[in-house]
C-alpha cells in the first residue's frame, strides 16, 4: 500500500501554474492535445505518525527482602547479567542462625523423647500381652508415645521455617535477567520488601512510545513497523503495537503505545536505548487524483474531467485531505473517471484530449 505524506492546500494551488512539457508543445498544434490523463481511484487515507520512545524489557522484577536486616554484602552492580538463584545481596544473619540452631536442638531432643516414648509404649503393650500389665498403663504408654510424635512435628515445622529464615536473608535472582537498579549498600538498614534490586527479564524487549492523540490510533493495534535506535548502533528492527493505553497522559498529552520487538535478546546496551518508529493508519478513504489536476471554479476547487469525444469540463470537487503528491476528494468525482492532470492549467470546456503517452 503507497505511502503519502501530508503537504499544503498552498503548494497545491501555486504549483500547477509549472508548465509541463508535453503540454507546452502540444499548444502549436492543432486536434486533441495531449495532456496526462488518469484514472481517479478510491484509496485509504493514511497518516504516518513518526514516534520516538525508549526500549524497555518486557517484564521487569522488583526484588526485596523477606524480612528486615542490615546488609552485610551487595554480589551485583547496575548492568550484571544474573542467572536464577545467583545471590544479589546478603543480610545479617546472627540472629537467625541462632533460632535455627535453637530449632536443631529442639527437634533433636523432641526425637530423643520420641524414641523413649515408643520403647515405652512398646514394653507396656507386651506386658499386657502376656497378662502382666494394665490396660491404663497400655494406653498412658501410647498417649505418651502420641504426644511424643507431636511434638517431633512441631519440631520439624519449626526447623523449616528457622531455616527458610536463614535462607530469606540471601536475595536470590527468581530467573535469568539484567539488573538494571541496585538500592543497597553495605550497613543499610532495610524493611521486609522494601524494593531493593531491580531486574529485567531477558525473555523480550519492548518500544514505549508516546503517540499523538489521535481519533484513529486504535486502528494501529496490531500493526508493524520498523524500529532504529538513535544513540547506539543497532541494526533495524521490527516490532508489532500490542498495547494502546485506553487514557491520556494528563502530563503530556500523550498515548502510550507498547510495541513488541521482534527476535531481539535484551542486553544492557539496548536497555534504556533510545529508539525511533513510523507506524501508518488509515483515517479514512476518498477519491485520490493527482495534485496537477486541481484547479478552480471560481472560488470553489475543481478537476477537469474528460467525458465523451475526450473533451472536458470543469466539475466542482470537494477536498478531504491534502497528501503528498495526490489530493483526496470527498465528493465530485466517482471512482474510474477519467480526470486531467499535468496539463489542466491549458484546458477550456469541450476542449478535446488525448492521453499524451499514447502518441508517437
Amino acid at each position: 500500500m503507497p505511502v503519502f505524506r501530508r503537504t499544503t492546500a498552498r503548494s497545491i494551488l501555486t504549483a500547477f501554474i509549472a508548465l509541463p512539457l508535453f503540454a507546452a508543445g502540444a499548444l502549436a498544434q492543432d486536434g486533441p492535445l495531449r495532456v496526462e490523463i488518469v484514472e481517479a481511484q478510491e484509496q485509504p487515507v493514511l497518516v504516518d505518525l513518526k514516534l520516538s520512545g525508549t526500549i524497555e524489557a518486557r517484564d521487569s522484577i522488583e526484588l526485596g527482602f523477606r524480612q528486615s536486616g542490615r546488609v552485610i554484602e551487595v554480589m551485583v552492580d547496575e548492568g550484571d547479567e544474573v542467572a536464577a538463584g545467583d545471590p544479589l545481596a546478603r543480610l545479617d544473619s546472627v540472629q537467625q542462625d541462632q533460632a535455627l540452631r535453637v530449632a536443631q536442638a529442639s527437634l533433636d531432643s523432641a526425637r530423643a523423647a520420641q524414641a523413649q516414648a515408643k520403647q515405652a509404649s512398646d514394653r507396656a503393650k507386651a506386658l499386657l500381652a502376656r497378662g502382666v500389665g494394665t490396660r491404663a498403663a497400655r494406653d498412658a504408654a501410647v498417649q505418651a508415645e502420641s504426644e511424643a510424635n507431636g511434638a517431633v512435628e512441631r519440631g520439624e515445622s519449626a526447623l523449616d521455617q528457622a531455616r527458610r529464615a536463614v535462607e530469606d536473608t540471601v536475595l536470590r535472582a527468581p530467573q535469568s535477567a539484567v539488573v538494571t537498579a541496585c538500592d543497597l549498600a553495605p550497613g543499610q538498614i532495610v524493611g521486609a520488601a522494601q524494593p531493593a534490586v531491580s531486574l529485567a527479564s531477558l525473555d523480550g524487549l519492548e518500544a514505549v512510545f508516546g503517540a499523538p492523540d489521535h481519533p484513529h490510533l486504535d486502528a494501529a493495534l496490531g500493526a508493524k513497523l520498523q524500529l532504529q535506535t538513535l544513540d547506539i548502533a543497532r541494526p533495524e528492527m521490527t516490532g508489532t503495537i500490542i498495547e494502546i493505553a485506553p487514557l491520556v497522559d494528563p502530563q503530556d498529552g500523550t498515548v502510550t503505545l507498547r510495541v513488541a520487538i521482534d527476535d531481539v535478546r535484551a542486553d544492557t546496551a539496548l536497555l534504556g536505548a533510545a529508539v525511533r518508529g513510523q507506524v501508518e493508519i488509515a483515517t479514512d478513504t476518498g477519491i485520490a487524483v493527482p495534485w496537477t489536476a486541481l484547479m478552480r471554479d471560481g472560488a470553489a476547487s475543481a478537476v477537469w474531467s474528460v467525458g465523451d469525444e475526450d473533451r472536458v469540463e470543469l466539475v466542482p470537487v470537494t477536498i478531504s485531505h491534502f497528501l503528498n503528491g495526490l489530493v483526496f476528494l470527498s465528493e465530485g468525482v466517482q471512482p474510474g473517471e477519467r480526470i486531467v492532470g499535468a496539463g489542466s492549467q491549458l484546458m477550456y470546456p469541450g476542449r478535446q484530449v488525448q492521453k499524451a503517452e499514447t502518441l508517437p
